[in-house]
């Protein structure tokens, strides 16, 4: 099987994890997808992520963050920039997720970078998701 958006798989199977309520999610290894789990850690999304395996069978595991009482630490993921309508924005156009509470991740020429770090360097991208 193909996929045509690498990416929107990575978000699924984090959102498909998370409701099913699994500890851990293991997904094939890109270098984006790698960048994209390194800012969920920071940001306090996920617990963990770690990368393993050579080659073709290099692959990112992300250990999921619930709250004592069982519910997810990411309550939506959602693809802004698909391969169909790519999504550009500048620095003064970057969207604010839920006024600030949530976090939009960014393709820009400084790498894979959080809204608010994009607009503390002045610098737009393309908005690959949403995370809140």
């Amino acid at each position: 099987m193909t996929v045509t958006d690498p990416i929107a798989d990575f978000l699924t199977r984090i959102r498909n994890a998370g409701m099913a309520k699994h500890n851990t999610v293991d997904i094939p290894h890109s270098k984006m997808k790698a960048e994209i789990a390194r800012i969920l850690s920071e940001e306090g999304y996920v617990n963990d992520y770690s990368e393993s395996g050579s080659g073709a069978e290099r692959k990112i595991t992300i250990t999921l963050k619930y709250s004592p009482d069982g519910d997810r630490a990411i309550h939506g993921l959602r693809r802004v920039s698909r391969p169909g309508r790519r999504t550009y924005r500048k620095q003064q156009d970057i969207p604010r997720v839920l006024d600030g509470l949530g976090v939009a991740i960014l393709s820009t020429s400084q790498g894979i970078l959080t809204d608010h770090t994009a607009r503390r360097r002045g610098i737009g991208g393309e908005v690959l998701c949403f995370v809140y």
